[in-house]
């Protein structure tokens, strides 16, 4: 730093680059220093015409000299040591006081440096962001944000009238952070970062990447958050489901998206906490285990339902601040219900003001367009092979299973990750260095959340929504498997509704449509998702895919819904499909709860809750939903009469057997092979009239004689009502 020839005082470049803000490090200038012994004062304060120096005791420390009209002052002031100042600043409109951010030191320390450069930090949400704090003394906001291509960083807001002039930030050169400490900057402050790039653009003004509150859209300013932790009361609930085995319980899945589930009479969102007065009682109501959510980070564009965030660390405004989606949470395990998070690290959207090019540089994604580019959705695909950029992410995963107690993540998109020819071309994409397809530096990255994951949050899980045949989504990462929890079953899914499709008269000619995904159903820990994609986009309800008259379809879809519930899996479900939503799904309105007033739609619902009710209670429907020993067939090949049936087991538990008929013609009687002799109870009977049914049954019993022509322990004559799925229970008397 060039000087004058008074020794301590800065020169004439100096000032007027701090002045433009383009000075490269504002902390060489101003602040507290000490020179020849003596300290000198040096502060940019615009529009103040004087400016006087305070301890913070009020004790005046000296009269410091304008040096330039936009409000650069200098001085020696008397002090012993660095200490914070208060400047009183005045001009003909009054006067002010103003705590000079330049006289604090750095708050992250060199073992911040280490275990950042090195990619292994795993509290990096306590780190970078906003986070207000008593520093030195003096209360304010801690800013920091990773941008190491940048040639000058500013923080402005609602603070410094949004002038990057006034919070030009300090770099941390090992690890291309800048950082500053605010005094006075308090939670709710508006803010964002003004950066300039290394060819000297003055950037679009950039959201905080680690922002834990957004603005509501269309404003896109990051907010600082109120760091005041959360009252929890779900200690009994965190606690005891570390020591569940999910593969082995129950797990049936409310998927929601909480902007059009309901909605005010005037149209508008219910917040969060109106969402846990009437949408948890509901869900447990129909005996749902888990609420999953459609992404509820911040993002610009409501049709995008979330899955382009630019706040992946802010719940989204639209419904509350965060202590109301932690209330939420909070309110799900009081009554018994997990609560699941879609969770999108495979790309993101490039509005201007998130984290496309974010300094200029292709930093969070791929330079290169044909790694960089999704060019399905339009949007930046992250760098995985970054070690920032996994720290990045993989700090997100634990940040929301440990700061909002969330049950798991399901990972949106994994497929797109996994293959670097994703929905491209030959010659769009770059092979990998052995010249596959396959996307190293994302299964790497995708092995190492969920490793940290598991290891760091007990009790918590996650889920892949993975569409192709990749092997070991669900082994363990230590068996060079992906690692996650459980994986969405696509396969079942396809199969399944493409039969349901069909008139029963043609089902004859694709029974293996119900059959094929047997073989391989214990290759993975499985979901069977009917989720908000089968419902949009011109693809209609559910109700609407069914084949047949309006009678017929409801019966389709019971019977539909009870053969999904028998089959091995956990089950995932789209909210309105619960009591048959005639119309698909669209984003913008509530659904359509008056067809609950119709005796149809409320037999739907009925059942749905009783197939919960049964699933639960029974370990055979559930406790070996991932291993083939729950699993026997009895009736696999009635291709004519499109029957199938086969029985479900589990430890010192009653046998379960699931059978479908799915034509409309009733079979009265129907011999066929049981697992034991003696009394079997009717469960389910989707036909019932209580699910607005036409009450074709067995009266509730069934009695299986011992001997079998097949091989098998019993037989039953059975009357199977059309269109429909009986779960027969085991009475061992």
């Amino acid at each position: 730093m060039a000087k004058t020839q008074s020794g301590w005082q800065v020169s004439g470049t100096d000032i007027s680059q701090v002045v433009a803000g383009q000075h490269d490090n504002p902390f060489s200038v101003l602040g507290l220093h000490q020179i020849d012994r003596a300290w000198a004062a040096r502060a940019f304060v615009p529009g103040a015409q004087t400016l006087e120096a305070f301890d913070l005791s009020g004790k005046s420390l000296g009269v410091l000299e304008q040096r330039h009209d936009a409000g650069f002052f200098e001085g020696q002031i008397s002090v012993s040591d660095r200490q914070p100042i208060r400047y009183r600043a005045s001009n003909e409109g009054g006067e002010w006081d103003v705590i000079d951010p330049y006289a604090f030191g750095p708050v992250l320390g060199p073992m911040d440096d280490y275990y950042i450069g090195e990619g292994s930090h795993l509290r990096l949400s306590d780190k970078l962001g906003a986070h207000f704090m008593t520093f030195e003394g003096v209360e304010g906001t801690h800013f920091a944000v990773w941008a190491p291509n940048a040639r000058r960083v500013s923080v402005v807001g609602s603070f410094n009238d949004w002038d990057g002039r006034r919070h030009v930030m300090r770099k941390r050169m090992e690890t291309g952070i800048w950082e500053i400490f605010v005094p006075n900057v308090r939670p709710g402050a508006q803010y964002k970062y003004e950066i300039i790039g290394k060819d000297g653009t003055r950037l679009p003004l950039k959201a905080d990447p680690f922002a834990q509150q957004s603005e509501l859209r269309p404003k896109t300013a990051s907010v600082v958050a109120d760091p005041a932790p959360f009252d929890w009361t779900d200690g009994a609930y965190c606690t005891e489901r570390k020591q569940r085995d999910y593969r082995r319980e129950a797990m049936s899945i409310y998927e929601v998206h909480l902007g059009s589930w309901r909605r005010r009479p005037d149209g508008t969102f219910l917040s969060y906490d109106q969402l846990a007065e009437q949408l948890i009682p509901y869900v447990a109501d129909l005996g749902f285990t888990h609420i999953e959510l459609l992404p509820i980070t911040e993002h610009p564009f409501d049709p995008s339902w979330g899955y382009q965030p630019t706040g992946l660390y802010a719940p989204t405004a639209r419904f509350g601040d965060p202590a109301g989606f932690a209330r939420f949470v909070d309110a799900a395990h009081n009554a018994g219900l997990g609560v699941l998070l879609d969770w999108v690290p495979a790309h993101f959207p490039t509005d201007e003001h998130g984290l496309a090019r974010f300094d200029g540089t292709a930093l969070y994604e791929h330079e290169d367009p044909r790694q960089g580019y999704h060019p399905d959705w339009n949007t930046a695909i992250y760098n995985f092979g970054r070690k920032e950029v996994s720290s990045y992410l993989t700090n997100n995963a634990l940040y929301w299973l440990e700061k909002f107690h969330l049950d798991g993540l399901r990972v949106d998109a994994v497929a797109s990750m996994l293959y670097l020819d994703y929905s491209r071309k030959q010659g769009e994409w770059v092979p990998n260095q052995h010249g596959g397809n396959e996307n190293i530096e994302a299964i790497a990255f995708l092995q190492r959340v969920n490793a940290e994951t598991y290891g760091q949050e007990a009790g918590t899980f996650t889920v892949a929504e993975e569409s192709t045949s990749w092997g070991g989504v669900t082994a363990p990462t230590y068996a060079k498997g992906l690692g996650f929890g459980f994986k969405w079953n696509m396969g079942f899914m396809n199969d399944t509704l493409r039969y349901m499709q069909r008139d029963p008269v043609h089902r004859r000619f694709h029974h293996n449509d119900l059959t094929f995904g047997l073989l391989y159903a214990f290759s993975e820990n499985f979901i069977l998702p009917l989720s908000h994609d089968e419902v949009v986009h011109g693809k209609g309800s559910l109700l609407t895919k069914m084949a047949g008259d309006d009678w017929q379809k409801f019966a389709n879809l019971r019977a539909y819904y009870a053969f999904m519930w028998g089959y091995p899996g956990k089950k995932l479900l789209f909210m309105g499909q619960e009591f048959a939503q005639r119309e698909e799904w669209n984003e913008a309105t509530a659904l359509d709860w008056w067809l609950l007033d119709a005796p149809a739609h409320e037999g739907v619902r009925r059942l749905v809750s009783d197939l919960n009710a049964v699933y639960r209670e029974l370990p055979a429907l559930h406790a070996r939903d991932c291993e083939p020993e729950g699993f026997e067939w009895i009736i696999a090949n009635d291709h004519a009469n499109s029957i199938i049936a086969w029985a479900r087991h589990a430890p010192d538990s009653p046998p379960v057997v699931v059978i479908s008929n799915f034509t409309p013609v009733p079979r009265t009687p129907y011999r066929m092979p049981m697992p034991a002799a003696g009394r079997w109870i009717e469960r389910i009977n989707t036909d019932a009239g209580w699910y607005s049914g036409s009450n074709i049954g067995n009266q509730g019993v069934i009695n299986a004689t011992e001997g079998n022509e097949y091989g098998y322990p019993a037989t039953a004559e059975i009357v199977l009502p059309p269109l429909s799925t009986l779960i027969l229970q085991f009475d061992p008397g």
